[in-house]
C-alpha cells in the first residue's frame, strides 16, 4: 500500500507540472499568407514561459528579403513576430528550415496560404528541420497530415486524456462505456466542425477553464460511488459524456483554428483531424486498461480502491488546474 501511495504522489506531480512541461512540448507554428503576388505576411509563434523562448529561428529562401523589422510581443505563453517580406517568384519549390529545432523535443508546423486558394500544411521535427514548398498538397497528403495532428494533439491534451481516463473508471460494462464514449466522440464532433468553420465560438481560457472542472466533477464521482445506490453519472453517462464532449470539442477547435484548415479539402481535413483524435483516445484507453491491470496485480489492490484513489488524484490534478487557469483570466 506505500508503495501505491507513492506511485500516486509521483503521479499527481509529474500532471500538475506538464502545463509547464508543455511550454516545450507544444510545436511552433509559422503561418504565411501570400497578400500579393510574391508578398507574404508572416507571423512566427514560438512556446514561451514568462519572458523566456525557445530559441527557434525562421529561414527564409535567400530570393526573400523582410521589408521591415518585425513587431514583437509576448501572448498567451507564446513569443511572437509579424512583418512581411517580399519572395521573388513565389515560394513554390523553395526550402524553409527552422533552425534550432534540431535541439529541442518539439516540433514545428508551416502554413503557407497562396493567392490561388491553395494551402499546404507540414510538419517539422528536430530530424528534419526543414521542408521544400510544394505546388500542391494532394488529397491523400492532407488527409495524413491532419490526421497526423489530431492523433498529437489528443495524446498531448492530459486534460482531454485525464476526463476520458474518468469515464473509463466510472463505467465497468462495456457496451454502457462504448455508448458513453460514442457519445463524447458525436459531442465534441458537432462543436469541433462548428467552431472550426466559424459558426459559433467560445473564449478560450473560460473553455479551458471549464474543462477541467468537467474534470473534477467527474472525479468527485468516482469518489463518491457506493455499491448500493447510483448517482447522475453512473445512471446517465452518456448524457454526462455529451454535455461536457460538446465543450471539449470547443477546446479541439481552438488547436484547429491556429492550424487553419486547407479551402479545397476543408470537410477531409475536419474529417481526418477527428478520426485522428478518436485513434490516439483509444490508443490511450488502451494503454490505460493494461497498466490498470498491472497496477491492480502488482499491488495486490482491489478496483474499487484503485478507483477511488485516481478519483482524489483526479481531482487534485484539475483543481490545480482550474485555479491555474482562473488566475490567467
Amino acid at each position: 500500500m506505500m508503495r501505491f501511495c507513492t506511485l500516486l504522489a509521483i503521479l499527481s506531480l509529474a500532471f500538475v507540472a506538464s502545463p509547464a512541461a508543455a511550454h516545450e512540448m507544444r510545436p511552433a507554428y509559422l503561418d504565411m499568407r501570400e497578400t500579393a503576388p510574391d508578398e507574404f505576411a508572416l507571423v512566427w509563434k514560438v512556446p514561451a514561459q514568462g519572458e523566456m523562448r525557445l530559441g527557434l529561428y525562421v529561414r527564409l529562401p535567400d530570393t526573400c528579403r523582410a521589408n521591415a523589422k518585425p513587431r514583437r510581443s509576448i501572448e498567451g505563453g507564446a513569443y511572437i513576430e509579424r512583418w512581411s517580406a517580399t519572395c521573388e517568384g513565389g515560394l513554390k519549390g523553395k526550402e524553409i528550415a527552422i533552425d534550432g529545432l534540431r535541439s529541442t523535443m518539439t516540433d514545428a508546423l508551416a502554413r503557407i496560404a497562396h493567392r490561388d486558394g491553395t494551402t499546404e500544411i507540414s510538419r517539422l521535427k528536430p530530424e528534419a528541420p526543414t521542408f521544400i514548398v510544394a505546388d500542391a498538397q494532394t488529397s491523400l497528403e492532407v488527409a495524413s497530415t491532419y490526421f497526423r495532428l489530431g492523433v498529437d494533439h489528443i495524446l498531448s491534451g492530459f486534460d482531454h486524456l485525464l476526463f476520458v481516463f474518468a469515464l473509463f473508471l466510472l463505467i465497468r460494462d462495456p457496451v454502457i462505456l462504448i455508448k458513453t464514449v460514442t457519445a463524447f466522440t458525436i459531442a465534441h464532433s458537432i462543436t469541433l466542425a462548428g467552431a472550426s468553420l466559424g459558426y459559433f465560438s467560445l473564449p478560450q481560457k473560460p473553455v479551458e477553464a471549464t474543462i477541467a472542472l468537467s474534470i473534477a466533477f467527474v472525479a468527485s464521482e468516482l469518489v463518491k460511488m457506493k455499491p448500493d445506490s447510483k448517482r447522475l453519472s453512473e445512471s446517465y453517462p452518456w448524457l454526462v459524456a455529451f454535455a461536457f464532449g460538446l465543450l471539449h470539442g470547443f477546446g479541439f477547435a481552438g488547436a484547429l483554428k491556429e492550424i487553419g484548415l486547407p479551402q479545397s479539402d476543408v470537410p477531409l481535413a475536419l474529417l481526418t483531424f477527428n478520426v485522428g483524435v478518436e485513434v490516439g483516445q483509444l490508443l490511450f484507453l488502451t494503454l490505460a486498461f493494461v497498466l490498470l491491470r498491472a497496477v491492480i496485480g502488482l499491488f495486490s489492490i482491489s478496483f474499487a480502491l484503485l478507483r477511488t484513489a485516481s478519483g482524489y488524484l483526479l481531482g487534485a490534478i484539475s483543481t490545480f488546474w482550474l485555479v491555474g487557469r482562473l488566475a490567467s483570466f
